[in-house]
């Protein structure tokens, strides 16, 4: 269900002094125009400090993702942005973070970015994943498995799973953000979700496989048949994703994830037969 953006002026008083005792007086506020999944998501200016605010009316379906993100904050790695408060007032959940100055990845063929990228999906495969409760693989894809099953996802790796551009901010290197999605599970499964969104900008199924495979070691290291049963999964989720909420994007996700299945499919036939 998509949630309505505000700006800060728009929120409940109660909801905005309880952000500014933890922040001091807001000079001012800038309302982010990316993002869907926040009711507010502003930069704020204080006399002391810049953050930046994300959140949600506290009974909106999608306020359990702002939990996951709460929750997880501890535990990811140290590129992504530090969670400095979090405030339940007014009827709303609100999340501070400190605020990184970059821009949106561009994760086109031969972007320089990509090699930033790349670094921080095995820094993140290198961070131990907590032990706290976290949605595992197996579960989160289970329902829409094909008769391979899902127990090929089973793993211990901290998985980000949402790997679209925006989730990258890029400095002098590269910052996921955006933790509603923390998953437990085989770690080539983040390579696989980036693969789709490196098509999406512009790459091939084979060069996008290609560059995964050289550049991070879990994408090099997947065993065939996992791979294969993740994708059909995931071309699943993106089907009902789009038949649920046709927005444009979400049907080119959904054709590209089975453009992924078929080359997989057959890259995987013609090491069988040779």
């Amino acid at each position: 269900m998509p949630v309505t953006r505000i700006h800060w002026d728009d929120l409940p008083p109660d909801a905005r002094q309880a952000v500014e005792q933890q922040t001091g007086p807001i000079l001012r506020a800038d309302t982010a125009s990316a993002g869907a999944n926040s009711g507010i998501a502003a930069t704020l200016h204080t006399a002391a400090a810049t953050l930046f605010v994300k959140g949600i009316p506290s009974d909106h379906p999608q306020a359990r993702t702002q939990q996951r993100e709460a929750t997880i904050a501890p535990y990811v790695p140290a590129a992504s942005p530090h969670l400095l408060w979090r405030v339940q007032a007014a009827g709303w959940d609100l999340i501070g973070y400190e605020r990184i100055i970059g821009r949106h990845a561009d994760y086109a063929p031969g972007s320089p970015d990509l090699p930033l990228v790349a670094q921080a999906l095995v820094e993140l495969q290198n961070t131990p994943c907590p032990n706290i409760e976290l949605k595992a693989a197996e579960q989160r894809w289970k329902t829409y498995a094909g008769p391979a099953g899902v127990e090929q996802l089973i793993g211990d790796t901290l998985l980000h799973t949402d790997l679209a551009p925006h989730n990258m901010l890029i400095t002098d290197r590269a910052h996921l953000i955006d933790w509603a999605w923390p998953t437990r599970g085989a770690a080539w499964i983040d390579p696989a979700v980036l693969i789709l969104r490196l098509m999406e900008a512009g790459h091939t199924a084979p060069a996008a496989d290609a560059w995964t495979r050289s550049h991070i070691p879990s994408w090099a290291a997947a065993p065939h048949d996992a791979v294969d049963a993740f994708s059909e999964a995931n071309a699943r989720t993106w089907d009902d994703i789009a038949r649920n909420d046709p927005q444009e994007w979400k049907k080119t996700m959904g054709r590209l994830a089975h453009d992924w299945l078929t080359y997989w499919r057959t890259l995987t036939l013609s090491v069988t037969d040779s």
